[in-house]
């Protein structure tokens, strides 16, 4: 199926009345903030970012060593960037699927997925020895075919995962319908094992309260606005203090970095979100859905879209909208058009739920990187180190991200450490105004092979060849 991308009238009217705020960040749960830093102090860890990769930075450093002193400043609230507003997809993979590891680090994919799977049971245990109430289920996830030249590729995915051990399962258009019922799907792969859902900020503030009871220092509303080694330590200067610190591991990502080599490595893209009204019982009954699995399609553009607990039904991807200059802020965070999009796409998925309202609209920036997975590396002599590059994958490869940066701060060899994937870096973004016109190109390369069987044309074929790349 291809999708119109002409919204209905249907379409605006389910998402004119939808608040403009995250739905998981607009909890009366939502722990209140800790104070600014207002004065200069002394660390051994200082971890710059309150997501899931500082997040569990801090508490893994604390963990492996609660004599050590660990410190982590957030800019604005914990889990206000992408982590409170992604869909809560918790994945295995650590390479942004099994095809693109396949293609760049082939021969170490027996170990990537291995660890990736060690790092989802890793996930999963630390939400339930401490007791963190956030709706974990592991749910796995269809990836559904809506266009005939992708049940192939599905096929060939089912194919290559086999040999890793993926537990991977195809499944016709008859069998696919039979869990969820879309006139559009044509066939399907479950991985059953491989993808965990959560409610995402309710994870983040449970690590953010493990990590308090632990002994972490925690500052919020404190953005860092410069580091600078001296001597055998690095200054972070904030707006009100600053912090001395034996180490640093800075988790941004999306974020403006704060180190000139991160600048032309990631850009920041802006997806958007839609979550529906609870369903009623007839609406589910039209549709099925009995077993909570995450689910996406195989397009280029495509889509993301899961359950909660209360009954409702996320809806986001397709759009991945770059800004000229690396733009970034709270002026990007909405856009009607996208959700006009998003809801018009919905309802040709599903024709049986037409009249359902969306509740929540929202969008926030992911942290995208040419080769679409984490990337590491260090800054000051060692002092400091980086993660960043997700490219919306980070709910679940962040743990690893943090566990892989603190081996690299900390000068410990390690499996993660020896690793291609984490030794080299992905092919910097072009300066502007060659990258606006390079990932505008990309964009609507993309949909042209979208609405063409999949075809992918020179550009597309060019940026394959040399590694360079733009993924929605």
């Amino acid at each position: 199926m291809f999708f119109n991308n002409t919204p209905s009238d249907a379409a605006r009217r389910s998402v004119a009345e939808a608040q403009r705020s995250v739905f998981w960040l607009d909890r009366a749960v939502r722990p209140a903030a800790t104070a600014a830093l207002t004065e200069t102090i002394d660390t051994d860890l200082l971890v710059v970012g309150g997501g899931f990769t500082g997040l569990w930075a801090a508490l893994l450093a604390k963990q492996a060593d609660p004599g050590r002193r660990v410190t982590l400043v957030e800019g604005g609230r914990v889990a206000e960037g992408a982590t409170g507003r992604n869909g809560g997809f918790v994945a295995a993979s650590l390479t942004h699927g099994l095809a693109n590891g396949l293609d760049r680090w082939r021969d170490d994919m027996p170990t990537l997925v291995r660890l990736g799977h060690e790092n989802l049971d890793a996930i999963e245990s630390a939400i339930r020895d401490l007791a963190i109430d956030c709706d974990v289920i592991r749910s796995g996830e269809l990836d559904v075919a809506v266009e005939p030249y992708q049940v192939a590729g599905l096929a060939t995915r089912v194919d290559e995962g086999r040999p890793l051990g993926e537990d991977l399962r195809l499944l016709d258009a008859t069998e696919v319908r039979a869990r969820v019922d879309s006139p559009s799907y044509l066939g399907g792969v479950l991985d059953s094992r491989g993808v965990a859902l959560v409610d995402p900020a309710r994870l983040a503030w449970g690590l953010r309260a493990a990590c308090l009871e632990l002994g972490v220092h925690v500052f919020e509303h404190t953005p860092v606005t410069g580091l600078k080694a001296q001597g055998d330590h690095v200054v972070a200067t904030t707006r009100r203090g600053a912090v001395r610190a034996g180490r640093v591991a800075l988790a941004t990502n999306a974020y403006p970095p704060l180190l000139r080599r991160l600048k032309h490595l990631v850009v920041p893209v802006y997806d958007y979100v839609l979550m529906t009204e609870p369903l009623t019982d007839r609406q589910w009954s039209a549709i099925g859905w009995s077993g909570r699995e995450g689910i996406s399609d195989s397009g280029n553009q495509f889509h993301y879209y899961r359950t909660t607990e209360d009954g409702r039904i996320l809806w986001g991807g397709y759009d991945a909208v770059y800004h000229h200059g690396n733009g970034f802020g709270p002026g990007f965070e909405h856009s009607t058009e996208s959700y006009e999009r998003l809801a018009e796409h919905f309802l040709q998925t599903f024709p049986a739920l037409e009249g359902i309202g969306f509740s929540h609209a929202w969008g926030g920036a992911i942290d995208t990187c040419s080769r679409f997975s984490a990337f590491w590396g260090t800054a000051h002599d060692g002092m400091t180190a980086y993660v960043a590059g997700y490219t919306g994958l980070g709910v679940g490869a962040s743990r690893f991200g943090a566990a892989t940066m603190l081996d690299l701060l900390d000068g410990r060899e390690s499996e993660a450490t020896s690793l291609e994937m984490v030794r080299t870096k992905p092919i910097p973004f072009p300066p502007e105004p060659m990258r606006s016109w390079g990932i505008s190109l990309t964009t609507a390369s993309l949909q042209r092979a979208d609405e063409n069987e999949g075809r992918r044309n020179a550009w597309l074929r060019t940026l394959d060849r040399i590694g360079l790349g733009f993924d929605s």
